[in-house]
């Protein structure tokens, strides 16, 4: 089969490599899905680097944990009925070596989540990592419905399907950019408000718009930036669910969260636990099947240039980078 992988970490175009690797053969509870698309995750990029002194898990690394594509071969225990089903796939290199960037990849049947027909595999290539995130920092304390959440990042890859799945749930969302000049890249359809971090007083605006003056959730992707202005608008019992910092160790205001009796949720996404990651995989393909999810696709590129793909998400910026492994026929 066509494949990317690395024997070794390091920049994208001195260790990456295409080219062809045997066939995998699924084994029992496993299915075997030949994929169409790939989605790149900043994750799959910073354990390509070393990230924090991750290590290789294997030898060989095919990169990628998510993707959307089409079940062709199953393993021992699993349905026949299984093959042709059109699937998303999250977790392929979660503590696995061999991912999406591939003609094929094999993963546990679960991790395989049939896709219905309303749900394009642009969409279902993206939900895996930042969409599993997404989901448990709204849902992991329960339901949102007439609730406020505050989503900062909300034009990142998790913050906007956490807007989306917050909405999708029934809250009322509010939202963060970081620059004035994001706000029109906003969607007004999700959130009730935006607000810029560089403005005057983002709390104050913010509390303005948070019915009571308080939000009950905040979805958090850099905790050391943003830990005072959590405090100042958060209300008693606040869950703060934080997926990312910029720096580490993060400094909180610990009398005023503690006043609060605020909780804080650290989420880890290879660490869920499985019961978390199956409904999260539930609740996703139902919301993109309402079409109540939307992912804008930045850049794409062929399997060939994958080491491209990787520089242009570190290089950073709203919407996904995919990769076509198997490109869509061309019409006539």
């Amino acid at each position: 089969m066509r494949a990317a992988w690395y024997e070794e970490q390091g920049p994208a175009a001195e260790v990456l490599r295409v080219g062809e690797l045997p066939d995998p053969v699924p084994g029992p509870g496993e299915v075997r899905v030949r994929v169409a698309v790939s989605g790149v995750s900043p994750g799959d990029t910073k354990k390509r680097r070393g990230w924090l002194g991750s290590r290789m898990p294997s030898p060989v690394v095919i990169p990628h944990s998510d993707a959307a594509g089409v079940v062709d071969a199953v393993g021992e225990g699993v349905p026949d009925r299984r093959a042709g089903e059109r699937v998303w796939v999250y977790g392929a290199q979660s503590y696995r070596p061999f991912g999406t960037a591939a003609r094929y990849t094999v993963v546990p049947a679960d991790r395989a989540v049939p896709m219905p027909a309303p749900v394009a595999d642009d969409l279902g290539a993206c939900l895996g990592i930042p969409g599993i995130t997404a989901h448990r920092a709204v849902f992991a304390d329960g339901p949102v419905d007439g609730l406020t959440v505050l989503v900062h990042g909300v034009l990142g890859a998790v913050g906007s399907l956490a807007a989306q799945l917050a909405a999708w749930g029934g809250a009322t969302v509010l939202g963060t950019v970081v620059r004035t000049g994001d706000l029109p890249e906003t969607d007004p359809a999700v959130t009730r408000r935006v607000v810029a971090l560089d403005g005057a007083d983002p709390a104050g605006e913010l509390r303005a718009y948070a019915p009571g003056g308080a939000v009950h959730r905040i979805v958090e992707v850099s905790l050391s930036d943003n830990g005072p202005l959590d405090a100042a608008v958060a209300g008693d019992g606040t869950v703060i669910a934080a997926y990312a910092t910029r720096a580490d160790p993060a400094p909180l205001p610990f009398w005023e969260l503690l006043f609060k009796n605020v909780t804080l949720r650290l989420l880890g996404s290879d660490d869920f636990p499985p019961r978390a990651r199956r409904q999260a995989a539930r609740e996703l393909t139902s919301a993109a099947a309402s079409g109540a999810l939307t992912v804008p696709v930045r850049e794409r590129f062929p399997l060939d240039e994958i080491a491209r793909a990787h520089d242009a998400v570190d290089a950073g910026g709203h919407g996904r980078i995919v990769l076509d492994v198997e490109p869509a026929p061309k019409r006539p």
